[in-house]
């Protein structure tokens, strides 16, 4: 039942049988690189356009519970690593990628939440949102997803807990340091409104996002029909013992969320790439891509900055090493 669950249901497997043999009734050879190409084209976009929708209607609706007043709250009520822990956790019902979750890390810093706290929300939101979770067992299988959902949670909790014990508070900005704060009271939704704030947010974010899964399922579809597969194994795989580190720098300039990077990982994975490898490439999108980094740049000095980037850039290798050594028990 599991396996139906992920193959058919998350993964879809399905259309890709229905794309394919339309598309060799149009005369056009799937076995071959051209109908190869435009058959993982096709399938990859409805099907990451599905699991987008579907995905971002429930975690708004669930989102619509926290707004960010009711957010602080939560978090000012704990304290030491059990705050960041929560702060990790709540990371994980926000926004999908890290330039949405700065904006609320400001927010938050502002209102004169632990450094540290704030830190681990923001690691943690564009990381192990939930729906890396369920994109990710669509993909690579649940016990992936469960171990890549735990780790980044480790990083995030990891991570704000160093920040808070390196006194680093004297890092933000002023402007944020000094702003003042004006609770305002937050009025309880209905379910409809509830379901309204789902559908405008699906909305919202298809327009965002739409056009960064057309590259990546293009960039996936040519490096699965057209890379040489020992291409892929030399750079990415066994023989290369820096491909976790080659991956995650990768990452960086790029700007996308994880359902632009899906495709490009499953094409990866499938030319032979270390499973490590992938996932820290995908780490390395989502959490410390250029554009995230020149907002957060904004925000906080450039010390505060370089510590964050080396944390997340340390804890992303090692769980690319990590996924690397246990490859082979999980998949």
């Amino acid at each position: 039942m599991w396996t139906f669950i992920q193959e058919q249901i998350l993964g879809m497997k399905w259309l890709n049988v229905l794309i394919g043999n339309l598309l060799n009734t149009l005369g056009l050879d799937t076995t071959e690189k051209i109908g190869g190409t435009i058959q993982f084209f096709i399938y990859d976009v409805i099907k990451i356009v599905v699991l987008l929708c579907t995905l971002i209607f429930i975690i708004s609706y669930i989102q619509s519970y926290f707004p960010p007043e009711r957010t602080k709250k939560i978090l000012g009520r704990f304290h030491g690593i059990v705050a960041n822990i929560i702060a990790a956790l709540l990371g994980t019902v926000t926004p999908f990628c890290s330039c949405s979750s700065i904006p609320l890390f400001i927010g938050f810093t502002s209102a004169g939440l632990p450094l540290g706290v704030t830190f681990s929300f923001l690691i943690s939101s564009p990381m192990v949102d939930l729906g890396s979770l369920v994109l990710l067992m669509s993909i690579f299988g649940a016990k992936v997803a469960i171990v890549y959902v735990v780790l980044g949670l480790v990083i995030a909790v990891a991570g704000g807990t160093l920040i808070e014990k390196l006194h680093l508070e004297n890092q933000v900005e002023e402007f944020i340091s000094n702003a003042k704060q004006i609770d305002i009271p937050q009025e309880e939704l209905t379910v409809k409104d509830r379901l309204k704030y789902s559908v405008e947010q699906v909305a919202g974010t298809f327009k965002k996002v739409f056009p960064y899964i057309l590259i990546g399922v293009g960039i996936g579809a040519v490096i699965h029909n057209w890379i040489p597969e020992d291409l892929i194994v030399r750079f990415l795989g066994n023989g290369n013992p820096f491909g976790v580190i080659i991956a995650t720098i990768a990452g960086i300039p790029m700007y996308a969320d994880i359902f632009g990077c899906i495709p490009i990982a499953e094409a990866l994975l499938a030319k032979g790439a270390k499973l490590g490898v992938v996932l820290s490439f995908m780490m390395g999108v989502t959490t410390l891509s250029l554009p995230s980094m020149i907002m957060l740049k904004k925000a906080i000095k450039p010390k505060l900055l370089g510590v964050f980037i080396t944390i997340c850039t340390v804890g992303i290798i090692i769980v690319g090493y990590f996924f690397n050594a246990i490859q082979y028990l999980i998949i």
